[in-house]
């Protein structure tokens, strides 16, 4: 049977950890899945601009994966979680930002992707999570 572990980062994940008792990131083997991640820093605060919170998600996203021995091009699956502001707004603004994010980072894979349309966040004033799963040496 495969090891089971549990990862943090040092500052938001140590914070946590230790206040709702959950783990950024458990690795099986050579399969990691992460806890969403939001564009939020060390602070727990978030940037004004749609766009740099999402390129600030995907950030956390690698700082996760990098303490559970994992990056971007091992990445195969991705759920979004998106709080769209004006009611008849589309996910044109989310969307244009996080293909760009893709493109970036997974330049040679297309991940499968669910992207969901949600009222509210785990944190005041977020407007993006991401969490995704990956499978090491893939």
């Amino acid at each position: 049977m495969a090891e089971v572990e549990f990862f943090v980062t040092p500052g938001v994940g140590e914070k946590m950890r230790q206040e709702r008792h959950y783990s950024q990131a458990v690795r099986i083997g050579n399969v990691v899945e992460i806890s969403g991640q939001g564009g939020w820093d060390d602070h727990l605060t978030f940037p004004e601009s749609l766009e740099d919170e999402i390129v600030a998600a995907f950030d956390n996203v690698e700082r996760v994966l990098a303490a559970a021995g994992a990056s971007w091009p091992d990445v195969v699956h991705v759920n979004s979680y998106h709080v769209i502001s004006e009611p008849d707004s589309t996910f044109d603004a989310h969307n244009e930002v996080m293909v760009a994010q893709f493109r970036k980072r997974l330049p040679d894979r297309a991940p499968i992707w669910t992207e969901t349309g949600v009222t509210a966040l785990g944190a005041p004033k977020m407007r993006i999570e991401i969490r995704v799963t990956a499978v090491v040496g893939d």
